[in-house]
């Protein structure tokens, strides 16, 4: 058994190199991969989201959970912030998967929906300080994450 073909026998299985070129007969449009930045930013949206949809289920359900009562709030009261942040979360959800999913409408609206995330949260600032701190670093992040321009990873 050698590997080489005999003069006089037909080849019975084709090389590697005849084979890539033939088997293909149709070519296909490549899909763009998701950058690392992208799911990163889409995953963390929708962590907001559902840290979001949380405090708003306590701001209505708990109100004597946070740290001030409702006259001290800058602005509304604890049931209006409630439904606040259970609205932004659930979109915040919707569009953080939208953007593992690759959408470019959901860049966008997920851009605005941290900035609000960002700035809600520093007006909820003295109901719940070091939460609202976290929340608006990862909102940040998130910006950063659906702005910046990534090669795509491999």
């Amino acid at each position: 058994m050698t590997s080489e073909p005999s003069a006089g026998r037909p080849e019975t299985e084709p090389r590697a190199e005849t084979t890539r070129s033939t088997w293909a007969l149709a070519t296909s449009a490549q899909v763009a991969q998701l950058s690392g930045w992208l799911a990163f930013a889409g995953s963390m949206l929708g962590l907001l989201g559902i840290f979001n949809i949380i405090t708003g289920i306590t701001a209505l359900a708990r109100p004597d959970y946070f740290l001030v009562d409702a006259g001290r709030l800058l602005v509304f009261n604890y049931p209006v912030w409630g439904g606040i942040w259970l609205a932004l979360g659930i979109v915040q959800v919707a569009a953080g998967v939208g953007v593992v999913y690759g959408r470019s409408w959901a860049r966008f609206i997920g851009i605005d929906l941290a900035a609000l995330c960002a700035i809600g949260h520093l007006v909820f600032l003295t109901a719940f300080p070091l939460w609202s701190v976290l929340v608006i670093a990862l909102s940040v992040m998130v910006i950063y994450g659906l702005v910046v321009r990534s090669a795509p990873s491999r």
